[in-house]
Formats: C-alpha cells, structure tokens, sequence
C-alpha cells in the first residue's frame, strides 16, 4: 500500500536493525541456519531499503529531548524519528511505551498494525484492494490464493484488515 502511496514509510537506520533482527530471528525459528537466516534478512533489509530510497529519516537525534517520558529509553529514536519525519502515527505492536498522554501533545498518535491497515483501507478501498492484488501477485512459489492470503493475515493477527477485505475477496 505505500508503493500504492496510500501512506509514506517512514524509518531509522535502528528501526531497520531491529526488524532486521526480529526477520533473522523469525527464519531461525522456522529452521533456516544461522547463515542463511542472516543472508536472508540483510537481503530482505537491503530490499527494503532499496524499494523505498525516501525512507530512511537520518539526523533525528535532535529530537531526543522531546521524547523523555517514553517508558523504554530504546524506543527513543522512533518517536525522534517520528518527530523529525513529521510523521502523524507511529505504527507499532508494542502500544504500552508509546502512551498517549506523551504523543497528543507531539500531534502524534501509536496504532497497532491492525488498526492502521484498517484505517489506510477505509481511505480508498479501491486502490488499498488493488494494492493487495498487485501484492498477492508477486507470491510464486508458491503461488497464493486470495482466501490463503486472509488466512495468513488472520494468522498474524491482522483480524479487523481480513474482516474489512472478506467482501472484496474476488478482487484480491
């Protein structure tokens, strides 16, 4: 959907590390070796970072002080990236150190993956579906249905985004 420009990504070099990280973590898990799960997180990051060049938000740490009161001095840079960025949502699964009370004054706001996708869909669900068909699209091998597609989201926890695509299912 952000290559449909439905929403502008938005990260730091650690944000990347960290999803780096979890994505070698997640293939040792699904029983790749320690060399490919790292082979195959740096080409993921790389990819990442190559699909889309204005991404990366670099020099945010002056925004450091603003983001006292965040509970977990790690999560630090991404709200300075955020406010560098001037970013309007910080997307997260992790909502507890990203209180409202710290983010409303900043104009910011923290929602879970769910709720943004939901939200991002309900904008323009014509281009969000075709966005997800184009998505879906690039699964070879193997190759995936629109129905194994939902499964998958609702696996992940992506529970409201399936229930607002199932009506649109043919279309995916």
């Amino acid at each position: 959907m952000a290559e449909a420009n439905l929403f502008r990504l938005r990260w730091s070099a650690p944000v990347l590390d960290e999803t780096q990280r979890a994505i070698e973590r997640i293939l040792k898990q699904n029983g790749k070796s320690d060399s490919e799960a790292n082979t195959r997180s740096i080409k993921a990051r790389n990819c990442m970072e190559s699909a889309f060049e204005d991404a990366m938000i670099e020099d945010f740490e002056g925004f450091l002080p603003a983001c006292n009161g965040i509970p977990d001095l790690g999560d630090h840079h991404v709200l300075a990236a955020a406010l560098k960025a001037r970013s309007s949502a910080i997307v997260t699964e992790n909502l507890k150190d990203f209180p409202d009370n710290i983010l409303e004054p900043l104009n910011l706001v923290a929602r879970s993956t769910d709720d943004f996708l939901v939200d991002i869909i309900s904008l323009d669900i014509g281009r969000a579906v075709a966005a997800i068909k184009k998505m879906r699209g690039r699964f070879k091998k193997p190759e995936i249905t629109p129905e194994a597609l939902l499964l998958r989201m609702d696996a992940i926890g992506l529970t409201e985004t399936v229930d607002i695509l199932q009506p649109y299912i043919s279309s995916l």
